[in-house]
């Protein structure tokens, strides 16, 4: 069922409409948003519509190859989801405590949320079928959650005994000419130290079609009662882990022309070592595992901050009274923002930047990423304390499109709470430099 018709859109112009249901395209049934766009690609398609109130129309368009018609879908993917049948170990979902939206309960495991969205799938919830599909249509990339290229050792943390012989769907994908980009979720004496070695040997058999491995350590809640004993990792751990990846990076480059294996933010941070150069991150393929996130950050900052102090020696912007503003971040990146922020205050005298690390306390003190704090914690912590004129706080509190936190508190609610107004920064630092510069202006 058709949601929404664009306007000025091939749809409107055809007379399509919100309600209508797509039947066909070209005489095929639309199995899902797979056919969809491959059915799409050519110049002359014919459309075969029900209207409201039952009548069927043939559309017959002309259009640009690849153009789209202009309409949303009542389902993203014009079917319904697949949830996950693991039992992964390290399942964040698993840690969640109860109570909250039915839809943060929800595990995908959907190959085509991988295609459309970037999610990463475990493969085994694709059927031949799907991968048919993917090979004929050419979707790429397809994102893989690997954990480990050991097939026993996958089946036991996936809990799965198919997840194993799961992993020869990446040779079917190979040769098939589809991109991939693959993800380990490192868990402390289970798929790290040797184990980990031998999935990134492994996995290089795999390039040029696989594109980027990131390796991420495990986030751990307090909610694991009755679920699988795991430890975090120390910064020790956390030291080996990037001299292991460091070395395959220097023999994949030397054979290759990229670096592949990348470790998230988290492991630099945690070793106390210094994030990666720009390049060393292959063109960022992996930001939504955290890879690079904060060094193209710092990098956007730098390039923002020259153009800014340009504007600064030819007198503006200029502070006419002193003004102070609070900004909200997790544990993990509070030394990056801080030192930002005293750039900022360098720069402009008469500007006080206030930047507050909130503690985790819903899901526990391991968890220091801000994107998983919650509207109860910034709160509880703010509440109090003199925030100046305005809290910033990052895009990635909130709900995609929304305002709402990740225990349903609302921006509102917080105001209100906080008697201070709220603005969102989104996530480049262009963003960071230009919501600073929007209350002194």
């Amino acid at each position: 069922m058709i949601k929404t018709v664009k306007p000025g859109s091939i749809a409107q112009e055809m007379g399509m409409e919100a309600g209508d249901i797509l039947l066909s395209i070209n005489g095929q049934p639309v199995e899902d948003i797979f056919d969809y766009q491959y059915l799409l690609q050519d110049e002359y398609i014919e459309v075969e519509i029900r209207k409201s109130d039952g009548e069927e129309w043939l559309l017959e368009i002309d259009k640009e190859y690849g153009e789209d018609l202009g309409v949303e879908f009542e389902n993203g993917l014009m079917d319904e989801y697949r949830s996950c049948r693991n039992k992964c170990i390290f399942c964040f979902i698993d840690q969640m405590p109860k109570g909250m939206r039915e839809t943060l309960y929800f595990k995908d495991d959907d190959s085509r949320l991988s295609f459309l969205q970037g999610n990463y799938v475990t493969l085994t919830n694709m059927s031949d079928h799907d991968i048919d599909r993917i090979i004929r249509y050419h979707l790429s990339p397809i994102n893989v959650s690997v954990q480990t290229m050991n097939p026993e050792l996958r089946c036991r943390m996936l809990n799965n005994r198919f997840a194993g012989e799961a992993l020869q769907k990446l040779d079917r994908l190979y040769e098939g000419g589809i991109h991939m980009n693959g993800q380990i979720v490192l868990c402390k004496g289970i798929n790290d130290g040797a184990e980990l070695d031998e999935s990134i040997r492994r996995l290089t058999r795999y390039l040029p079609q696989m594109e980027s491995v990131s390796v991420v350590p495990v986030g751990l809640s307090k909610y694991r009662e009755g679920l699988y004993p795991l430890e975090p990792f120390t910064k020790e751990d956390a030291k080996e882990v990037l001299k292991l990846i460091h070395g395959w990076q220097e023999r994949i480059y030397a054979e290759h022309g990229v670096y592949f294996i990348h470790a998230s933010d988290e492991w630099y941070i945690l070793a106390q070592e210094e994030l990666p150069e720009e390049e060393r991150y292959d063109g960022y393929l992996q930001l939504e595992n955290g890879v690079g996130m904060v060094r193209l950050l710092l990098t956007e900052f730098e390039e923002a901050f020259a153009r800014l102090s340009g504007e600064v020696a030819c007198g503006k912007p200029t502070l006419t009274n002193e003004v102070k503003i609070t900004m909200v971040t997790g544990y993990l990146a509070y030394a990056y923002i801080r030192k930002m922020a005293e750039r900022m205050e360098q720069l402009l005298p008469g500007l006080t930047i206030q930047v507050i690390a909130v503690r985790n306390d819903f899901f526990g003190e391991c968890i220091t990423v801000s994107g998983l704090l919650t509207g109860t914690d910034i709160i509880a912590q703010l509440k109090g304390r003199e925030l100046g004129s305005v809290l910033l706080l990052p895009q990635n509190v909130l709900r995609s499109g929304e305002d709402v936190f990740l225990d349903d508190v609302t921006v509102g609610q917080m105001e209100s709470a906080l008697q201070v107004p709220v603005d969102i920064v989104k996530s480049s630092g262009q963003d960071f430099i230009d919501a600073i510069v929007k209350q002194i202006r």
